[in-house]
């Protein structure tokens, strides 16, 4: 199986909030439309620092990650921005590293009820079309 790319928009998700509450227009949110690679084996969304600085992001802190060549770095986390693919979104805080590629990880491809069609290629509904909340 080669890589599944998926085209997801990403938002700053406190000017998306305040867009919400009418204290800014649709236009000023920042926000933009990348090319992810579907990675099961990442945790969560990770972006890489000229993303975060693109959407205005700030750095909230940081955490211990274990790389895939099973390197140990401290990464940033950075404030929330909300996911959107397709019909489907959800909102997390992403891991900044380096200028490397934007990574969809496991939580959001879960919160979105998402998985990867491996016949296709493709990221799928894991429950068809509609978006299935699971609560076990």
């Amino acid at each position: 199986m080669g890589l599944v790319h998926a085209e997801i928009t990403l938002k700053n998700a406190i000017d998306a909030g305040a867009c919400r509450r009418g204290l800014v227009k649709e236009p000023e949110i920042r926000q933009t439309t990348v090319e992810a690679v579907v990675d099961t084996g990442a945790m969560t969304l990770v972006i890489n620092e000229q993303l975060r600085r693109q959407l205005g992001l700030g750095v909230l802190g940081t955490k211990q990650a274990t790389l895939a060549n099973n390197a140990k770095e401290a990464v940033q986390v950075a404030e929330a921005v909300e996911v959107h693919w397709k019909n489907r979104s959800m909102t997390c805080e992403p891991w900044v590293v380096g200028s490397g590629r934007i990574l969809l990880g496991a939580i959001p491809l879960e919160n979105m009820d998402l998985i990867v069609d491996p016949a296709g290629q493709e990221l799928i509904g894991a429950h068809g079309d509609e978006e299935v909340g699971l609560l076990l």
